[in-house]
């Protein structure tokens, strides 16, 4: 058996086993409900075709490089720092974690789209968004806290601010998976990476059907009519109108995206925090992180995708893909261990534990 899977064997358990699930889950869905499977398109296009065309410009970003800084953009010296960068960082093992890594992606995220789409058709007109909405009024005192944002706030340049970083989390979603993928230096951290990810939208699709609700902005609109036009408000403009198509004109080309609990907005934003947080030196990449993570939080609550209870279960499934990710990787939370793993450079495969063995006593 190749030396990669004997090492990462249980990463790629966790990881093609969930991702099984989720596509088996999609597909029988599909079948009993009738509703066609679909690959909703996105940024840059299909899915199919967006992760693989960012991997190649994630590769070109990589390589460029090289025959300009390393080679100083002499053909000769060029080509052979690009051949070197090829022979040690493009290895076996990365192209592994790369193909199993989108593979695994690619139809996680098509699987829950289409299972979030199928939602209104399993649940009904089962809905607890004013159980959750009573949440939040006790929470803030009797008050709404969205209006308490825009009172904080301000419903002028704030809310163009607040849904720049909202809206931005689109295309951050694939850009992240190819960064970790293809740039983390520790193999380790790749497969912790993705396999956090695939189990933080696998948990949170399933928490959809523990609470199925349309959120605040849907649900109590009018809260919202202060506030200016900005990408999010057309993006939520988009997914009403995408599940009106999906529930009222039987459009089969179509997804319904309208569910709050939990917010996976907070919980990959979390996510991602907690990876550069143990993965990455650049202190202004961790306060970044934690800033984005903070700024979508306030993000879901002024412009009502969110209930509070939706933020803190989407909290809880992101600390809990993050701690199974890194068990499924091998990473240890140790101090120690986490500083360690940090100054690793695993390119290359790394060396297979050495088995026990027992040593004869001397004669």
């Amino acid at each position: 058996m190749d030396t990669m899977a004997r090492v990462y064997r249980r990463a790629h358990v966790v990881l093609i086993g969930t991702t099984a699930l989720m596509g088996i889950t999609a597909l029988v869905m599909s079948t009993v409900l009738d509703r066609k499977f679909i690959d909703p398109e996105g940024f840059l296009g299909p899915s199919f075709l967006r992760l693989p065309l960012l991997v190649l410009a994630a590769l070109g970003a990589d390589m460029v490089p090289q025959y300009f800084w390393v080679g100083r953009a002499r053909p000769r010296t060029g080509w052979a720092a690009i051949k070197n960068r090829w022979t040690t960082h493009w290895t076996k093992a990365r192209w592994i974690l790369v193909v199993v890594g989108i593979g695994c992606f690619y139809v996680t995220y098509v699987s829950y789209r289409n299972i979030k789409s199928y939602l209104p058709f399993v649940m009904g007109e089962t809905k607890y968004d004013r159980e959750l909405h009573v949440l939040d009024r006790a929470m803030f005192f009797g008050h709404e806290p969205a209006s308490v944002l825009h009172s904080i706030f301000g419903t002028g340049i704030s809310a163009h601010f607040l849904s720049t970083v909202y809206v931005a989390f689109l295309p951050l979603v694939a850009i992240m998976v190819a960064v970790y993928l293809v740039w983390s230096r520790n193999l380790r951290f790749g497969y912790w990476f993705i396999t956090s990810q695939v189990l933080v939208w696998t948990l949170g699709t399933a928490m959809y059907y523990c609470l199925p609700s349309l959120g605040p902005g849907f649900r109590y609109h009018w809260l919202f009519t202060d506030l200016p036009n900005t990408g999010t408000s057309e993006l939520m403009d988009s997914l009403f109108y995408g599940r009106k198509s999906v529930l009222h004109d039987g459009d089969p080309r179509r997804v319904q995206s309208v569910a709050a609990f939990a917010s996976l907005h907070t919980g990959v934003t979390l996510l991602w925090a907690l990876m550069i947080q143990y993965t990455v030196r650049n202190r202004w990449v961790k306060i970044l992180a934690w800033s984005n993570f903070g700024v979508t939080i306030v993000a879901t609550l002024y412009f009502g995708w969110h209930y509070v209870a939706d933020d803190i279960a989407g909290i809880a499934i992101a600390l809990v893909s993050f701690a199974v990710g890194g068990w499924a990787a091998g990473q240890k939370f140790s101090k120690k261990a986490l500083r360690e793993a940090l100054g690793e450079v695993s390119d290359v495969e790394p060396p297979e534990p050495e088995p026990a063995t027992v040593r004869s006593r001397e004669t």
